[in-house]
């Protein structure tokens, strides 16, 4: 199977995931290597990747799982094409993934697919 692509979704100079990333870096840096080791996952299983690391959530909108301790965190990503993967934010999760964030993450993706070159930066870890 080869590797799928995976972007971080980016707009106006700004990508969330990193910027979420860099501020769970400072509270609980364990959690952002088990969010990106769960990025490499979908790099490698693209489609392919399955509970407990990754689900179906609704639309076309997935997430990888991450847990650090009793915290539950989410990336939540949808593809573009067979082989290539955007993750489109990141949260902290309680009970289940809020509506808003869904909606959210399905916003992005209907931006990025309308300018994709304008709306992702490379994944590179």
């Amino acid at each position: 199977m080869p590797e799928t692509a995976v972007y971080l979704y980016a707009e106006d100079g700004r990508c969330p995931v990193l910027e979420w990333l860099r501020e769970l870096d400072r509270t609980d840096p364990r959690a952002v290597d088990a969010c990106i080791a769960r990025v490499r996952l979908l790099r490698a299983f693209g489609h392919e990747l399955r509970r407990p690391h990754a689900d179906m959530l609704q639309d076309g909108i997935y997430e990888l799982r991450a847990r650090t301790g009793r915290v539950n965190y989410r990336l939540l990503y949808f593809f573009h094409g067979r082989d290539i993967a955007i993750v489109a934010h990141g949260l902290t999760k309680e009970r289940e993934v809020p509506k808003v964030d869904i909606e959210r993450a399905i916003e992005r993706r209907k931006r990025y697919e309308q300018q994709p070159e304008q709306h992702r930066v490379s994944f590179d870890k």
